[in-house]
């Protein structure tokens, strides 16, 4: 807050500059900040007299601004010898206030509204730590300690975190197949009872612990954490990645093995017409694509062009395939399209040199052995010179040139090759989920160890990612032009003040002065 020394007033008497001359000046910074001056008019300059300080938020640059005003309106009047009784009275109330009468209500307010829309709130019995397990996994990720953490300090209940535990428990299979049947026809709402495509994809989420049991498993780990038990996880989203399902799996169960038991499963629990599948290449097996022929579904999965066989890859080569005009071929797996891209083409030639820069480096170390030769990622320019040392293979590696810019796509729809390609583009929807529930609300890493626990923990975090795509969905519905990492931010900054009033004693709580930004979201959550 200012602060003018006594002569101040006399100053401004004796240069004839009057009060009403003053104003409020913001001054944008080159680093983003606001700077909140108060300036006087001197002739036809502008004279700084004070500045009032910097804000970074609005909320900030609003407050500041009060201030600098409040300023001015304390210079434009006699200091007066009493003080006002009104100003007491204010006075007095706001020194009553404790920091249990503001509390956090953003979340409850969003987030809970959001978890009664979906139907978890009238279709399960006894849903008050669940809601607070779901929305603590999207506004204050981490432990169930952090849940314990996050009910205390913000909705102001105080439980243990073995209640926690015990109310997990709680969450049996059967509970958890009464969740999924209930985010399957939320979505399917939404989605105006129509669901044409569905894509699938796998994951693993690991454990902080080297032992194994009969659901952790070490296998092939996605995140890198070869030497950690993990579970794999198998996710189905719809269009614009709203979700439908999902299964957990053993942590050394193949991949292409999940496919279509996912598949069926669902179609069976929830009696739907058989959408079209679209899996990435890493789901692509001949049995995956006679089983999903011989149960009646199309399916788009991702190809492998470069292992097709040779008379296949040389007519993919010899028809020099344009930008703009992907072709059919027929292969032993059925139709394959085939595009090119010149923005892949780059990608492709980059990761190629990248790989080989990174093989020198091992070839050179003279580490490697003839057990490093194989097909695995870049090690397939390797090969063995004499019994035993290891070089590249630069033929092989300029031979990989030519299919810089090719994508495969295996499907059995008769659907044309734009659409096919158009339809897997949009499997980045389930990567993308798969990339929120990962790092946005910190599925992993699993620090339980009871199989039923595990369970649990995968279900709300599939419950708090379908709250964070509905809220996603209705920002952008509303063109609200706000994020759905900054509309979590804001709701996170949304607070309300408790109060009692002094003769009637009557309760009160009011929320505290909003952004625009806040204003919108709650707008459109329709309150």
């Amino acid at each position: 807050m200012l602060q003018f020394s006594n002569d101040c007033y006399g100053c401004l008497a004796r240069s004839n500059v009057y009060i009403y001359d003053m104003f409020v000046r913001q001054k944008k910074n080159k680093s983003g900040s606001f700077s909140i001056q108060i300036l006087k008019k001197e002739g036809r300059r502008n004279k700084i007299l004070q500045t009032v300080g910097v804000g970074r938020t609005s909320q900030e640059v609003d407050l500041l601004k009060r201030i600098a005003n409040f300023e001015i309106d304390k210079l434009s009047q006699q200091p007066s010898l009493f003080i006002e009784s009104e100003d007491l009275t204010i006075d007095a109330f706001v020194s009553s206030l404790y920091n249990e009468n503001i509390q956090l209500i953003g979340p409850d307010l969003v987030f809970g509204s959001l978890f009664n829309t979906v139907g978890y709130e009238s279709s399960l019995k006894d849903t008050e730590y669940l809601k607070a397990l779901v929305i603590s996994r999207l506004v204050m990720p981490g432990s169930k300690l952090r849940t314990v953490e996050y009910l205390h300090r913000h909705a102001k209940v105080d439980v243990g975190v073995h209640a926690i535990y015990r109310y997990m428990d709680k969450l049996t299979e059967p509970v958890i197949n009464i969740i999924q049947g209930i985010t399957f026809n939320y979505t399917k709402k939404i989605l105006n009872n129509q669901i044409g495509l569905v894509f699938y994809d796998m994951t693993t989420l690991y454990f902080e612990t080297d032992k194994e049991d009969q659901l952790r498993k070490i296998g092939y780990s996605k995140d890198g954490k070869h030497q950690h038990p993990q579970i794999m996880i198998g996710l189905l989203v719809s269009t614009n990645g709203y979700p439908i399902a999902y299964q957990v799996f053993e942590g050394n169960t193949a991949e292409t093995k999940t496919l279509v038991p996912a598949i069926e499963q669902i179609c069976k629990r929830y009696a739907i017409a058989k959408p079209i599948v679209v899996a990435d290449a890493a789901l692509l097996s001949k049995k995956n694509i006679e089983k999903l022929e011989e149960e009646g579904f199309r399916y788009i999965l991702g190809g492998r062009v470069k292992s097709e066989k040779e008379d296949i890859r040389n007519l993919i080569l010899e028809a020099n395939i344009p930008e703009t005009k992907p072709h059919d071929f027929i292969t032993s797996k059925g139709r394959l399209v085939v595009s090119f891209s010149t923005k892949r083409q780059r990608k492709d030639e980059f990761n190629r040199k990248r790989g080989l820069t990174k093989l020198k480096k091992k070839v050179a170390t003279g580490k490697l052995t003839k057990e490093s030769i194989n097909n695995r990622g870049y090690n397939k320019y390797l090969k063995l010179e004499g019994d035993t040392k290891v070089e590249i293979d630069y033929d092989r590696y300029k031979a990989d040139s030519k299919w810089d810019g090719l994508k495969g796509y295996n499907t059995n729809t008769d659907l044309d090759p734009k659409e096919v390609i158009k339809a897997y583009a949009n499997l980045w929807t389930v990567e993308k989920a798969f990339r929120i529930s990962k790092s946005d609300l910190r599925a992993r890493p699993i620090y339980h160890r009871k199989n039923g626990r595990i369970k649990a923990h995968i279900c709300i975090c599939f419950m708090a990612y379908t709250l964070y795509k509905e809220l996603e969905r209705r920002l952008c519905l509303n063109k609200t032009g706000i994020s759905i990492e900054k509309a979590i931010l804001e709701i996170n900054d949304i607070q309300q003040l408790t109060y009692a009033l002094p003769r009637s004693k009557e309760v009160k709580s009011k929320l505290l002065q909003l952004s625009e930004s806040k204003t919108k979201i709650l707008e459109i959550m329709k309150f």
